[in-house]
Formats: structure tokens, C-alpha cells, sequence
């Protein structure tokens, strides 16, 4: 008999999305009850009649790209469906001069229990569902499994993850935080748990973890540190900190917490955000489906809530899950907020902070505006719901964390409507593009709290807060598709929307299609990017669609910015968003299975240039799985992904996924990471035997030298000094600079390569330049020069002047006499066996590497360490 009773609501309403047996234990069924935005705001439709003026759109980036592309997509977006066509030759690979270069795979079938890669790369498994996290949890079984070990162990279906360096370690370790979004007890637990322990598992094995990484170096995989200092896992059990103007209101108050300012745990965790100053954001979504409420108000009502049991039936065993019990009813407000965690400290009390609003957040993402106010942005992410932003009150300060832990605890909150440019004839439903070129209009943001009052007539300011849904209802935003992850740019400062898709849109009695959700039943979603024009806290902007998605090959109607629709990869329910250290946006999915029938994926945007718009599929994840949580390290030539819910139609005893281990047990939710596979020689021109051979590849491995994009070293190639400092700073472990407000050098300018290094150089005494202000980055460095570099690395130790020559072309009393014999007493330097040190020569990139490697793992030379 099954643990948790599933009676499938959804069978006959997934058109476009996740399996049944997923909808039930991830959002309880939610669109079988049909939307809960019962509104009567506005549709695009609408406005767009009342509207045909044709609002000039606002200047800024995402303006000038939408008209430049106007007319560019040719015969597929203003007739039929393409031909199909498979994925076909791209303009150019690497879009932005990325390290990550792949040729796109082909689209994997949704009954393949495989984890699909590019050829040339491979992909590992960094930690899995019941991995044990400290010395005293047990190894993971399937057959033995409790509550106990489940709190040591990690959690169950992980989805937003993020990875940071730990600093000082030389980028060979990391801290990695994942959240756990919900459980699917019947194929995690043999049949026969017992039910109270089967509720008491699946709730261990929801919230949160933090967990240390370790790599030998930056080309090997990752793996996680056991019992390491930073590790974490934040339970039901654990208490979390209300912030914001709603914290101690009467609507967050329970017999449990009669000060209303303290909840245990969180639920639903779905996506989330790094944040500027380090910590993580975690976003609160499908908690309605934990309790059982009356289901009679219209706060419940708009949120879901209803007078039904459970599919994990956790309010017969604890009252704080029955929102009918007398002193519980308030329970449910306390879950549906923007979570953050400070992942450096383990002693450190989460937080929620009302002031981002409750709704079922998908995530949050942060960036500065110029104005030094941070802005958050969040989706909604039901159907109809809306896109919301907030803006801080108070403004960041660079490197004071405490008070930066505080700016989302107080600011202004607001809600989006959008309105399109195009004729309301135009937007049929059917997906094809206006006769402009392009889905745009223009939007502006509307104020729910400002300065710290409600904007919403009839609401108080902690209403607005806890009761976020029906407060936005009242200003009119705009009803979207499934808003989920929503990620500013920080090359650009556009913002990227993924509305993952919408079955319901235009159907009878539903909303209809507008220019910004112009596709009727909506199965594989869309992107949608926005420009605030330079000012993340203004309250207009200019949007337009990046793509509109599905599979053209298989007659979709689809978009992709006006890039030919026969070369993209199909994709279909875009989900989380990311980017890449150059500016492309990666896309992860959920739900194409049941969209065009392919195994869930992540994909690479290019989005500008000749080939914006261009979707390359990089990876596909194993049957029944979601795609989450996507890291682009893009300059180690690797990612990340986590798998989440793989095999969720199976059953106890009759799996349909062993991923990732695939040794007939059962599926364990993942992350995994990909990366080339590693060659034994990565260089062309290197060959085993060479002079300096050991010392190139030793360089190559620990990330200091990474050779050029044709796959040579060029060994006898004289090193720049623009290299030279990079050289040095990748082997003090790329630590974090504070790039100046004014430049030390006149030939130096930001953007250019190595600027970053330079000015790390220049900052740590290493150089000096030259009199004139330049510095000289494309010149070639000296012998001597380089002595001097490495020697001020080294922290400047105090030596005695030489006396003798330290090599027979080096006097004691030439410039550099003193470094240069320092480097021949610490055995950096051997010179040449006729015993000259040549320091006027330029140093080539394999002797370089040599140096680079002696004082590393022979001379004990440390950066700094005198």
C-alpha cells in the first residue's frame, strides 16, 4: 500500500507541465482547483483596444535591440509553423569569448534514464540525497531509514543551489547551500513504514543545507567535506527570525509564538539568490499544500488553501499543521516569504522578511542600482499570479555585511503591469508575431508599500505584507504565465523573466492572451526580458519577449528573438535562469516532458549580437527529472545542475529511475556537476618530455595557466607583463579586489583583459609601473622584472644586499641584484648551467610555469608571507 495517497487530480489538467504524481506532492494539486487570481484586472487584450496609440517605448538597451531585430525573423513568425529541421550551424561558437565551448546536444526522449553531456565532457555526482553530512551520521540505506539519520544526511529533492568560494583556499574549496522543496515518501521508503515514521522522514528530509566542497584543482570535480566546520542542515525544528513591518502583527501570531516573530522552519523551498554582500535567498512557494485550513476566507482562498487533508497528512500528527485549531490559525501566514541564510556562520538565525511580500515566491535576485538602494525581484509562480520587485530603503555599503544583512528588512514593495505595443488583432493566440517584429510594449511598476505606507486603499501595511495576493488584486498588474525565476543582468542590467508556461490561458472562463502572454494554452512558456533604462528603482520600463518556446521541428509556433527557428535546440518550460561569467543566459527546465516530449534540460542563450536568441541544449537530465539550480563556472569550463524528483512515477519495487548511481536500488535526487574530461596532455604543442613539460601541466590543472582557445600553450612564448600578473594572481588564489575609482595607470582601463590582475598587483605592492603612469601590459617582462614581481609577492622579506654575484651576468650592483639572488637562495631560479641568470631576456611561458611551480611546491614562496 502506497505511504502517501495520491488520487492524481491532475491527470486530466498537465497538458504543458510536470507528471501528476508531481503536481500532487509539489504544489497539492493546485491548478485542478483552478487559479486562485479570481480578479477582474485587466488582460494585454484590453489595454491594448483602449491603447492603440502605441506608447513610445522607453530608451534604454533592451529598446534599441527590440527595434533592431524588428522584421529580422523572416517567414516563420509571420507565416506557419517552420519546417521541421534539425538544430543546425551556429554563427559563432563561445558566444562573448566564453571559456565554455560545446557543441549542442540533441533533444534526449523523455523514457531515457540517462544523464546526457556534450561530447568531450563528463559529469559527476558532488552529493546525493542521504549522503551523510557528519561523523556521526550513518551511511545511507534504503532498507534502514529514520528520522534521526535523515537530519544528518542530506535532504531530499534539492533545487536552487549555489556555490561560493571559501576564501584563503586557493579556490580548492567552497560552500554550497541547496534547498530541499518537498518529498515523494513512496518511492523514497520501502512500503511497509510504518506511517508515523514515514511522516517524521519526509519531514527531516525537507529544509535546508550548507555544505563544504573540496577540489584538488580547478579542472577536477568537486566533492563534499564530511563534518566539515560550515556544514549545516536547517530543519522544521529550527527557528527563523520574522523581519519587516509585519513581524509582531497580529496576523503572524499563534499560541506557539505569541509575539508573532518566530517561525520553525520553512517549506517549499524553490529557487532563490546570492546576494551581494554573500548570503543566500531562499523563496517560500507551495507551502499551502502542509496545512489544513477552512479554506472560507478569502485569504485562504486566494492562496490555496482549502478544508481537505493532506497528501503527507503531517496535521494529524502535529497541530501547528491544522489551521482550524484554535491558536493555529495564523500558522499558514508565516510561510510564503523570501528566506535568508548566511551560509559562513552555522550559529546564524535565519531570517524572513515580510518586507518582499507572501506569495509563493519561486526565488529572489538581487542587484545594486546605481543609486547604492539593492533591488530584489520575485515571480509569483501560479498561474495568472503576478511579477513582483522591491526596493531597499536603506543602501548598500561595499564590505559591511551586518549592515547589509538588514536591507531587505525595510523598503518599498511593488507589482508589475505590462502593456504591448501591437494592435489587439494581432495577438490571436496562436503565437505568431506582430507585424512590428517583435512581442514589446512598455510597463511600469505599481506601488503596494512606499516609504512605509500601504499604497493600497483598505489595506494596512502589514496586510499588504502577509496578505500580498489581494492587495496587488486591487491595483490592476498584470496576470502572468507562471512567473518563476526572475535574474537582473549584471552586464547589462536587463532582467530576464522565465514564465514557465500557463495550459489555462484563454481557455473558457480564463484569462486571454495579451502581447506579453500571447500564446493561447500556453504549454511551453516563454522568456521575458525588461530594461529599467540604467535605474533599477524607476517605476517604468520597456519589455520585450526573448523567445516564445517549443520545438519547431515538431510544428510549433515558436520565437527566438529573430534568430533562424531550424537552429536552436527545442525547449520547452523554462524554469531557473542563470548567467555565465561573459553574459549569456543559461536556461534550466521543467516539464518538457509532457511539453514536447523530450527529457528536461540546460540551455545556453546567446542574447546579443547577430545571434541573439540562439538556444543550445549543454545537457539532459534522467526520466521524470527537473532540472534546478543551474551554476555556470563557465571559466573553469564547467557547471552545475541539480536533479530533482528523477523517477517520480515510479513506486516503491518498481523504480523507473536509478539515477544517479544506476545500481538497481532507486533514484536519488542530486547535484552533479560537468566538466571536460580531463586529458592527460590538454595542449597541442606540449609534448611529454619536453623541458618544463611537468611544470605547464601542473599549471594548467591548478588553473594558472590555461593556455589559448586553439588548444596550444605556445611554451616559448615570451610572458607579458599584463600575464605575468595574472599568473601570480590566480596562484594567490584570485582573492576578491576593490577596483579603484580612479585608475594608477594611464595605459590601463577597465574591460580590458587582465585589468582586475593589474590592478591586484599594483594594490599589493607587486608593481609599480613605470614614471609616466603607464604600465605597460602588452610588453613583454624581463628576467630581472620578474624576479622583482615574484620577490614583492612574497612579501618583500628583508635580505642583505649581495655582496658577490649571485650569477656571472649579475653584479650586486644592478637593478634587481637583490631579488634576484633571493630567488636563487629560495631555488626558484637555477639560471643556466653556464651560470648566467640572463635577466635582461624575456621569460617564456614554460620557464614561467617552472617558477610558478618551485615556489608552489618546493620554495615554501607564499603570497605574503614575508
Amino acid at each position: 500500500m502506497a505511504l502517501i495517497d495520491l488520487p492524481l487530480l491532475m491527470k486530466d489538467a498537465v497538458r504543458g507541465k510536470r507528471s501528476a504524481v508531481t503536481c500532487q506532492l509539489k504544489c497539492a494539486s493546485q491548478c485542478a482547483f483552478g487559479e486562485c487570481n479570481h480578479s477582474d484586472n485587466p488582460t494585454f487584450r484590453d489595454i491594448a483596444s483602449r491603447a492603440l496609440s502605441r506608447r513610445t517605448m522607453l530608451g534604454g538597451s533592451t529598446a534599441a535591440v527590440a527595434i533592431g531585430l524588428a522584421g529580422t525573423q523572416g517567414a516563420f513568425a509571420a507565416g506557419g509553423a517552420a519546417p521541421a529541421a534539425p538544430v543546425g550551424p551556429a554563427p559563432a561558437l563561445a558566444p562573448n569569448g566564453t571559456a565554455l565551448d560545446f557543441e549542442a546536444i540533441a533533444p534526449v526522449a523523455a523514457d531515457v534514464d540517462e544523464f546526457t553531456v556534450p561530447e568531450g565532457f563528463e559529469w559527476h555526482t558532488v552529493i546525493r540525497w542521504g549522503d551523510p553530512l557528519f561523523d556521526d551520521a550513518p551511511e545511507f540505506d534504503w532498507n534502514a531509514q529514520s528520522a534521526e539519520a535523515q537530519k544528518l544526511q542530506f535532504g531530499y529533492n534539492n533545487d536552487y543551489t549555489e556555490i561560493q568560494e571559501i576564501p584563503g583556499s586557493d579556490g580548492k574549496r567552497a560552500v554550497m547551500f541547496v534547498n530541499h522543496e518537498y518529498t515523494n515518501e513512496n518511492i523514497m521508503l520501502p512500503a511497509d513504514t510504518d506511517a508515523d515514521d514515514a511522516i517524521e522522514i519526509g519531514m527531516a528530509a525537507h529544509g535546508l543545507t550548507v555544505v563544504e566542497l573540496e577540489r584538488k584543482d580547478a579542472v577536477s570535480p568537486y566533492t563534499y567535506v564530511k563534518s566539515a566546520e560550515l556544514n549545516r542542515r536547517i530543519l522544521l525544528t529550527d527557528e527563523f527570525e520574522l523581519t519587516g513591518p509585519a513581524a509582531g502583527d497580529d496576523l503572524v501570531k499563534t499560541v506557539e509564538d505569541p509575539e508573532g516573530r518566530t517561525v520553525l522552519g520553512t517549506l517549499g523551498n524553490c529557487a532563490g539568490g546570492l546576494t551581494p554582500w554573500g548570503t543566500l535567498l531562499s523563496g517560500e512557494e507551495n507551502f499551502h499544500g502542509y496545512f489544513r485550513s477552512a479554506g472560507t476566507s478569502e485569504a485562504e482562498q486566494r492562496y490555496g488553501l482549502r478544508d481537505s487533508a493532506t497528501a503527507r497528512g503531517w496535521e494529524g500528527k502535529y497541530d501547528r499543521y491544522d489551521a482550524r485549531i484554535e491558536g493555529y490559525e495564523n500558522e499558514p501566514n508565516r510561510f510564503g516569504y523570501i528566506v535568508e541564510v548566511d551560509p559562513f556562520d552555522p550559529t546564524s538565525t535565519p531570517r524572513k522578511h515580510t518586507s518582499l511580500g507572501r506569495f509563493k515566491h519561486e526565488g529572489a535576485n538581487v542587484i545594486v542600482a546605481a543609486d547604492g538602494r539593492v533591488v530584489a525581484y520575485s515571480g509569483d509562480d501560479e498561474v495568472f499570479d503576478y511579477l513582483y520587485k522591491f526596493v531597499s530603503r536603506d543602501t548598500y555599503e561595499e564590505g559591511n555585511k551586518k549592515h547589509n544583512m538588514t536591507l531587505l528588512e525595510n523598503g518599498d514593495l511593488y507589482v508589475a503591469k505590462f502593456t504591448g505595443k501591437s494592435p489587439a488583432d494581432e495577438i490571436d493566440g496562436s503565437g505568431k508575431v506582430p507585424s512590428d517584429g517583435s512581442f514589446d510594449g512598455t510597463g511600469e511598476w505599481l506601488p503596494l508599500v512606499v516609504d512605509g505606507e500601504s499604497k493600497v486603499e483598505g489595506f494596512t501595511v502589514a496586510e499588504v505584507l502577509v496578505h500580498t495576493r489581494l492587495a496587488a488584486d486591487k491595483v490592476g498588474p498584470t496576470k502572468m504565465d507562471r512567473c518563476e525565476d526572475v535574474e537582473p543582468s549584471l552586464h547589462t542590467g536587463r532582467v530576464y523573466v522565465a514564465c514557465t508556461n500557463n495550459s489555462g490561458r484563454g481557455t473558457e472562463g480564463k484569462a486571454g492572451v495579451d502581447e506579453v502572454n500571447p500564446r493561447t494554452e500556453n504549454r511551453d512558456g516563454h522568456v521575458v526580458e525588461i530594461d529599467e533604462g540604467d535605474d533599477q528603482t524607476s517605476t517604468e520600463f520597456s519589455w520585450n519577449l526573448l523567445m516564445v518556446c517549443g520545438d519547431p521541428a515538431q510544428g510549433d509556433q515558436t520565437y527566438f528573438s529573430g534568430f533562424p527557428v531550424d537552429q536552436v535546440s527545442p525547449i520547452s518550460c523554462p524554469d531557473n535562469l542563470a548567467f555565465d561569467s561573459v553574459g549569456n543566459l543559461w536556461i534550466s527546465t521543467d516539464g518538457a516532458p509532457s511539453g514536447i516530449g523530450y527529457n528536461d534540460g540546460l540551455f545556453r542563450v546567446t542574447l546579443d549580437g547577430e545571434a541573439r536568441g540562439r538556444v543550445e541544449q549543454f545537457l539532459s537530465v534522467p526520466m521524470d527529472g527537473e532540472t534546478c539550480g543551474p551554476i555556470i563556472r563557465d571559466q573553469d569550463k564547467t557547471a552545475f545542475v541539480s536533479v530533482q524528483h528523477p523517477g517520480e512515477d515510479g513506486e516503491w519495487g518498481a523504480h523507473t529511475s536509478y539515477f544517479p548511481d544506476f545500481d538497481g536500488q532507486g533514484p536519488k535526487p542530486s547535484v552533479i556537476q560537468v566538466l571536460p574530461v580531463k586529458p592527460e596532455n590538454p595542449f597541442t604543442d606540449v609534448k611529454k618530455g619536453q623541458e618544463h613539460y611537468d611544470a605547464i601541466i601542473w599549471a594548467y590543472e591548478n588553473g594558472i595557466a590555461k593556455g589559448y582557445k586553439d588548444d596550444t600553450f605556445r611554451p616559448l612564448q615570451p610572458v607579458n607583463r599584463d600575464a605575468m600578473a595574472a599568473f601570480l594572481y590566480r596562484l594567490a588564489g584570485s582573492p576578491e579586489v576593490d577596483l579603484p575609482r580612479s585608475e594608477p595607470f594611464k595605459d590601463v582601463k577597465k574591460g580590458q583583459e587582465h585589468y582586475t590582475e593589474i590592478i591586484w598587483a599594483y594594490q599589493m605592492g607587486i608593481t609599480t609601473g613605470w614614471s609616466d603612469r603607464t604600465f605597460r601590459p602588452t610588453q613583454p617582462i624581463a628576467r630581472d622584472a620578474m624576479a622583482a614581481f615574484v620577490y614583492r609577492y612574497a612579501g618583500s622579506p628583508e635580505i642583505a644586499e649581495p655582496t658577490t654575484a649571485p650569477f656571472t651576468d649579475v653584479k650586486p650592483s644592478m637593478m634587481y641584484a637583490k631579488e634576484i639572488a633571493w630567488l636563487k637562495e629560495r631555488g626558484v631560479s637555477k639560471g643556466w648551467s653556464d651560470g648566467t641568470y640572463r635577466p635582461l631576456n624575456p621569460m617564456n611561458r614554460d620557464a614561467t610555469t617552472a617558477f610558478l611551480q618551485r615556489m608552489a611546491t618546493e620554495s615554501n614562496v607564499a603570497f605574503r608571507a614575508g
